[in-house]
């Protein structure tokens, strides 16, 4: 890796029973410490929470978050967030951001018309309209949302997907790959992640790897998982992925973020992780706990006095209770969103923060089997 890299990592400690690891990302926007759970602001903000809110969640603060390639690039467009300094001045976010390379919500949201070996051709979700992008179109975007970590544009396959469809779909990702890497050229102020492929078929996620490490990136990134496989499955593609991705590069799983799946992607050496579970199932009345999942719109809350989490040091947990969050959710109030959103972001956080002080300890299996044995699998 370049010394001239706008992120760096250093490796500080492995479990001597398991592949998890406590490390530390150096970015222009300051250190982020791992293994790390990424709140996500996919349209320059995170859904229900002010910027200083989100830093400041958790006992150590959330220093990383994710934005959206494909949603800034239709609204409000990515010259507008340019003009206004960049996506950290115009969403006033002062740590770290990593940006996605728009290629799931192209395949997963656009109308698809055609993938040729250029790129892809689709219409917008928002109105319709037609769009082209490219590799060096998707690196063009992330370079002017100026995120401290960008990804290549890749081809998601989906699951189900024969082996033939994937081993194409990882090929062409590669070569895409290439033409991202040799586009940006501003790598000490943004780092390109690569993105393995090759949906559950080991040999192929195998070959996805090799191609994607010899072109020594910053760090890389596990694609193609969490789209509709059993966990099962995904935690066996897991085993055989990670070891063949450098030990010395940030590893990044990416679109996981429910609980269990955080414990079981660190046991098996992952550093990075995102997802919307946390604040979608906000919105809808879900709350994470150290008991497990507690929907707060039942009808047994409502005369329930007692903090949402007792177990939790949260703001939400110290100055409400069950009933008066089951209240704003049925009376429909904004609050509720705001509030739940905030909870199970802390909780997440702080369940990292936790895990990073187990594997320090030699304690990340105890924790793991006392975390899993109250809370279960989502």
């Amino acid at each position: 890796m370049s010394v001239k890299d706008a992120v760096n990592f250093t490796l500080l400690k492995k479990d001597p029973r398991t592949r998890a690891r406590r490390g530390v990302l150096h970015t222009p926007h300051g250190d982020v410490q791992t293994p790390v759970f990424m709140p996500v602001g996919t349209q320059a903000t995170v859904k229900a929470m002010k910027p200083e809110d989100v830093a400041s969640l958790g006992h150590e603060g959330s220093h990383l978050i994710l934005g959206n390639t494909y949603h800034l690039y239709l609204r409000p467009g990515h010259e507008i967030v340019r003009k206004a300094g960049g996506l950290h001045r115009f969403m006033n976010w002062n740590g770290a951001m990593l940006t996605d390379s728009g290629g799931f919500q192209v395949f997963s949201l656009g109308d698809l018309r055609k993938i040729t070996e250029e790129g892809v051709t689709f219409r917008s979700y928002l109105d319709g309209s037609k769009h082209f992008f490219s590799p060096e179109t998707s690196i063009d975007v992330q370079n002017a949302l100026g995120a401290d970590i960008i990804m290549a544009f890749d081809e998601c396959a989906p699951y189900p997907a024969d082996r033939s469809y994937v081993e194409k779909s990882l090929n062409l990702t590669t070569r895409w790959l290439k033409r991202c890497k040799a586009h940006h050229k501003d790598t000490e102020r943004q780092s390109l992640f690569g993105i393995m492929q090759g949906g559950v078929y080991k040999d192929l996620r195998a070959e996805s790897a090799k191609q994607i490490v010899d072109l020594d990136l910053p760090g890389y990134a596990i694609g193609g998982l969490s789209v509709g496989e059993p966990k099962d499955l995904m935690y066996e593609v897991m085993d055989d992925c990670v070891p063949r991705l450098p030990e010395e590069k940030p590893r990044y799983l990416m679109g996981v973020g429910s609980p269990d799946c955080l414990f079981e992607g660190v046991e098996r050496g992952i550093d990075m992780f995102d997802c919307v579970l946390p604040t979608r199932v906000a919105r809808n009345g879900q709350a994470f706990t150290s008991q497990g999942k507690v929907n707060i719109k039942n009808a047994r809350y409502k005369e329930d006095f007692t903090p949402l989490d007792p177990e939790c040091d949260c703001y939400v947990c110290r100055n409400f209770t069950r009933g008066y969050l089951n209240h704003l959710f049925k009376s429909e109030e904004i609050l509720s969103s705001m509030l739940l959103t905030e909870h199970n972001l802390y909780f997440l956080v702080r369940t990292m923060e936790r895990i990073r002080e187990a594997i320090e300890n030699d304690r990340f299996l105890e924790l793991k089997k006392d975390f899993m044995d109250k809370f279960g699998e989502f």
